[in-house]
């Protein structure tokens, strides 16, 4: 479910970086966009239908962005330590005996000179 609506999610961020570069920019910096589009729609129409689809894209991403995060957070359960243990312990023969801390060093005689 998560890889689908991934794939739906990546496949809306490609379409909404594509529908905003064919947009024509007001400033006429990037120089592209200008002029007629060939008589199928005038310049408004498509202004209006690039500006619209835009919205339905963005709409389309946060509703998926959202989703994603909340099938990401589904997961992690807070898990107490208590649950993990093993129910009763080994039991060995000996009993288990605290290691004896090794005796300390001898500090070494001054060397004369």
């Amino acid at each position: 479910m998560e890889s689908v609506i991934l794939v739906i999610h990546l496949l809306i961020a490609i379409g909404l970086v594509g529908v905003i570069l064919i947009q024509r920019s007001e400033g006429g910096g990037l120089g592209i966009g200008g002029g007629t589009m060939g008589g199928m729609m005038s310049t408004r129409g498509t202004a209006n239908l690039l500006t619209r689809t835009t919205g339905i894209l963005a709409a389309c991403f946060f509703a998926t962005s959202i989703v994603l995060a909340i099938l990401a957070g589904g997961h992690s359960r807070p898990a107490s330590i208590i649950d993990s243990l093993p129910a009763a312990p080994a039991q060995s023969t000996a009993p288990a005996v605290p290691a004896q801390p090794a005796a300390p060093a001898q500090p070494a005689p001054p060397v004369a000179q």
